[in-house]
């Protein structure tokens, strides 16, 4: 039987880094098939939001596509048994890795959550058939004018998006708020306190459009589905169906279109120019353990890279410093940001709080007028946290930035934060984290609790007397930007110094989409660039 004791924090971070280290090394031992060798008109790389856009809009452009994905497959079996869950990680929870995120000693395997461990932060990143919509928690949120234009540049016109990308992005996903009977289970109380409190607070407080179906989480609380949005079960999937990742939508309708095939267990490593035709990208063809069973090279007129702000940036850094896109800009692998990411935990509230139910998540507590800068704080329902606590996630607007970086001696990119040394990362995120807290804290004291908040940037501990200054090492499940808009790339993502390769992912975003989550505003861009691209470009 595997042993599945927890680890420690610091074992999680010394083997998840020891097996980065040794992992292209174990790969290259395994027996390699013959190299092979194919042609494409367009080759997407990633299925994420940008990738799973640019696939079903060329392939119903009647452009012959290929989209290629390091991760498997995972699709919903009648036994709804598909993914691994909190309370029983497997290799399943992560990508390659002998460890889950929280600890938990696992087989290595392609999972769908890789935890990247880099220069003064850590970053989570899906991994299959769907890219972040397996492993993300369906929020659907739109930024409002003044904070997208507190980050992206007037080029880009906010009415245009709202009349016309966002909802175009909403027509397939199909998001909708959590319905009242749903609200009013016992599974969602954590949500109607965390609105209470945001009210009681004078703080905009409400319901925000999630991608998922709200039927079967109905079937969840009936009992004919299993058990898994209502549990807090997310990060690593949801086994009862409930989430409508992109596999199920975009990707879907992109293969159903006849024009696009979808290559699972393909990992790009080095892109390439062919002049006179496009582009060559190299890629290892792994089996579900990581060991390489074909290495390829596939030939393309039109290359759009998807494999998100990570994966792009470091394809695109690689090839900058190694010469094989020589042209590339010197904004390339710049403007990176963690979208002003922030956990913070909240004790000693009245008993009962549900706090590891109702998930994947109902609202928001909206304070932009906050003197120290806007945020948007989101309840973010957590399996074992103890009654009288709530998680909560919140999004501000980063003051740094990152860069990547390639190393000349390992071969590789590594992205560096500017951590202040001390594990809170960004010190302007923290203070007016920790100011927004204080004030519901404080607002919602009564005589026989006080709640008190602990603002942990990528802390996962649960303290009866929370530490406010403990921030154990930071975290962002967003990575946003290494090929920005209107600076490595235009503004409808062709790469500046070439032509036919575009970057439509999150890559794009300098580093925060204005206090929301990221993934609406990524797909509404990629629409935006696939509708200019197939127009202007596309012969």
């Amino acid at each position: 039987m595997l042993d599945k004791k927890p680890y420690g924090r610091r074992n999680f971070l010394q083997n998840a880094a020891l097996f980065s280290a040794g992992l292209m090394t174990s790969l290259g031992t395994a027996n390699l098939a013959r190299a092979s060798d194919e042609s494409v008109d367009a080759l997407v790389i990633g299925s994420g939001f940008g990738g799973a856009v640019a696939a079903l809009r060329l392939g119903q452009a009647g452009i012959k596509t290929l989209l290629i994905e390091r991760g498997r497959r995972w699709p919903i079996t009648p036994q709804q048994n598909t993914f691994a869950t909190f309370r029983q990680p497997d290799g399943r929870a992560a990508w390659l890795s002998p460890v889950t995120f929280f600890g938990d000693r696992i087989p290595i395997y392609t999972g769908v959550l890789e935890t990247k461990i880099e220069n003064g932060i850590a970053v989570l990143c899906g991994a299959g058939v769907g890219g972040g919509s397996l492993v993300y928690n369906g929020y659907t949120y739109q930024p409002p004018r003044e904070l997208f234009y507190r980050v992206f540049p007037k080029d880009i016109d906010y009415d245009q998006m709202d009349r016309v990308y966002y909802p175009r992005v909403r027509s397939v996903l199909k998001p909708g708020v959590v319905p009242q009977d749903i609200l009013a289970s016992s599974y969602y109380l954590s949500s109607r306190l965390f609105l209470k409190q945001g009210a009681d607070a004078g703080l905009p407080s409400r319901l925000l459009d999630l991608a998922v179906d709200w039927d079967v989480i109905r079937q969840e609380i009936q009992g004919t589905k299993v058990p898994s949005a209502i549990i807090g079960e997310h990060w690593y999937g949801i086994n009862s169906g409930a989430k409508n990742s992109l596999d199920r939508n975009y990707l879907a309708q992109a293969e159903q279109t006849g024009n696009v095939e979808i290559l699972p267990l393909h990992l790009a490593t080095t892109i390439s120019e062919v002049p006179g035709h496009g582009y060559r990208v190299s890629c290892n063809q792994i089996n579900e353990y990581g060991e390489i069973v074909t290495s390829k090279t596939i030939t393309c007129r039109y290359l759009f890279l998807a494999a998100g702000s990570m994966g792009t940036s470091a394809l695109l850094v690689k090839a900058k410093a190694t010469g094989t896109l020589p042209r590339l800009n010197n904004y390339i692998g710049l403007e990176w940001g963690n979208n002003g990411d922030a956990l913070a935990g909240r004790s000693g509230l009245p008993k009962p709080t549900n706090p590891g139910q109702g998930g994947p998540g109902t609202s928001v507590i909206e304070y932009f007028d906050n003197p120290l800068g806007p945020i948007a704080i989101q309840l973010a329902p957590t399996w074992n946290a103890p009654d009288g606590f709530l998680r909560t996630v919140s999004f501000a607007i980063p003051s740094v930035k990152g860069k990547f970086n390639y190393d000349y001696t390992t071969g590789s990119v590594k992205l560096n934060w500017p951590d202040s040394g001390n594990g809170t990362g960004d010190p302007k995120v923290l203070q007016l984290t920790k100011f927004a807290f204080r004030l519901l804290d404080r607002k919602n004291a009564i005589s026989s609790f006080q709640p008190q908040t602990d603002v942990a940037l990528g802390s996962h501990s649960y303290q009866k007397n929370p530490v406010k200054s403990g921030a154990i090492f930071t975290l962002t499940a967003h990575p946003l930007g290494g090929a920005v808009l209107g600076k490595a790339c235009d503004f409808y993502g062709r790469v500046s110094g070439y032509q036919r390769l575009y970057v439509v992912d999150s890559a794009l975003i300098p580093g925060s989409t204005g206090c929301t989550n990221p993934s609406f505003t990524i797909a509404a861009l990629a629409e935006r660039c696939l509708e200019r691209i197939l127009a202007e470009d596309i012969k």
